[in-house]
């Protein structure tokens, strides 16, 4: 099972991104998807769920109103819209996989990709 991220990049303070997680090797129906960061010296942060299939999805409140989570249930992709970012948004951004989305907000995923980094200037 491979889970790419991709998006990141270096971006200035009020900027946007989006980021993408494609999942492939297995199939994923019934699975959920979601995002985490990690800043050097820092834990890593829960930040969004969906459900590829079916209705559902789940915020952390740090990013709730600036960060939207959407979904190709065909592609197996879930994608992070990242709206007004700030200096402290940078970190390694990481997709991760579960069949049940309550694992994903708990940091317990089975299936976890390599990130992709954001850069964000002052």
């Amino acid at each position: 099972v491979q889970l790419q991220a991709s998006g990141g990049g270096l971006v200035q303070t009020g900027d946007s991104l989006r980021l993408s997680c494609a999942g492939s090797g297995r199939p994923f129906n019934g699975f959920t998807l979601g995002w985490f960061r990690q800043a050097p010296g820092n834990e890593r942060e829960f930040l969004a769920a969906i459900k590829l299939n079916g209705l559902g999805s789940y915020y952390a409140n740090s990013v709730k109103g600036r960060f939207t989570i959407s979904k190709d249930t065909a592609k197996n992709t879930a994608y992070l819209q990242m709206n007004s970012l700030r200096p402290e948004d940078t970190a390694n951004y990481i997709c991760a996989a579960d069949g049940l989305m309550r694992r994903i907000v708990d940091g317990e995923a089975e299936y976890w990709g390599q990130g992709t980094l954001v850069t964000v200037s002052s």
